[in-house]
């Protein structure tokens, strides 16, 4: 018997450490994404049309994003089939799990065998990347399958109130019954993701198979800013952020946002730089506003 209360009781003492141990790392990730802002509006991150010298050998552009997207969708899934997971009997959790699996099923087994004369990733943004997303994985799959209480329905001040305290269980954004998200954030996150995917056909399109160079993007959100892409992405995770209503969720929003926010702004500009007839009325990212 005592054994049995000494085996729970170290059980329950790891999981409220995992617990406090994420939170910390979501801490981490809001201050790191504040730095990055200011990092990639000096310089930009060096892949795709920044790539440069000096950042190891080239890893081919589809296998790097293969590789590095892999652990996001790995991740969960080996939590789900082969570990304790308390929450993942309840519907609203798998589905937010669902969710996050079908960006990264896309990302992996889908994106990367599209790519046409996409330019190598040096090594060191590809290590970056995959372990943001083993990191990522592991926080957004592990946090929901264990920890968070998608039932709870409380308020924005309560939300910032938690995560001033620390406190995980205290750590759930949400709206009131009348706005369920669970039901319109969903939609923001399907709307976000299908912007995406569409953008990024958009900019396959503009080359035929072999082909190099950079073309003028037009139709979909292109009409309006010039990181079309990045626009979907931050709207999606922002509609999943807010329907999980977690710490993980929201620290993920705001790093992806802080990322991929000064290189739509860096595309905007070397855009307005390299074509004389860019649309001068696209925004950035932002619709009409930046």
């Amino acid at each position: 018997m005592a054994i049995a209360d000494d085996t729970l009781s170290f059980v329950r003492s790891s999981l409220q450490n995992e617990e406090k141990f994420m939170v910390s790392v979501c801490y981490i990730l809001l201050f790191w994404a504040v730095c990055l802002v200011f990092i990639l509006l000096s310089v930009s991150a060096p892949y795709g049309r920044y790539s440069r010298p000096g950042y190891g050998f080239q890893v081919p552009a589809k296998l790097a994003w293969f590789v590095q997207e892999l652990p996001s969708f790995l991740v969960p899934v080996y939590l789900l089939l082969f570990t304790d997971c308390p929450r993942a009997g309840e519907l609203k959790n798998l589905v937010a799990v669902g969710l996050f699996l079908l960006h990264y099923f896309h990302r992996t087994f889908i994106f990367p065998f599209l790519i046409k004369g996409g330019k190598p990733t040096p090594l060191v943004p590809f290590v970056m990347a995959f372990i943001f997303c083993l990191l990522n994985g592991y926080l957004q799959g592990g946090y929901l399958l264990r920890y968070a209480d998608l039932e709870k329905n409380v308020s924005t001040v309560q939300f910032f109130a938690g995560a001033c305290q620390g406190q995980g269980q205290g750590q759930t954004l949400k709206f009131p019954a009348l706005a369920q998200p669970s039901h319109l954030c969903m939609g923001v996150f399907f709307v976000g993701m299908a912007t995406n995917i569409y953008s990024d056909h958009i900019l396959r399109s503009l080359r035929k198979e072999g082909e190099k160079g950079y073309k003028i993007p037009y139709g979909g959100m292109f009409e309006y800013v010039s990181g079309a892409n990045f626009f979907g992405e931050a709207v999606e995770w922002s509609g999943f952020a807010i329907m999980c209503g977690t710490l993980p969720a929201a620290a993920f929003a705001l790093f992806t946002v802080c990322n991929i926010g000064p290189r739509a702004y860096q595309h905007h500009r070397w855009y307005l730089e390299k074509f004389e007839d860019y649309p001068k009325n696209r925004k950035a990212i932002i619709p009409f506003i930046l």
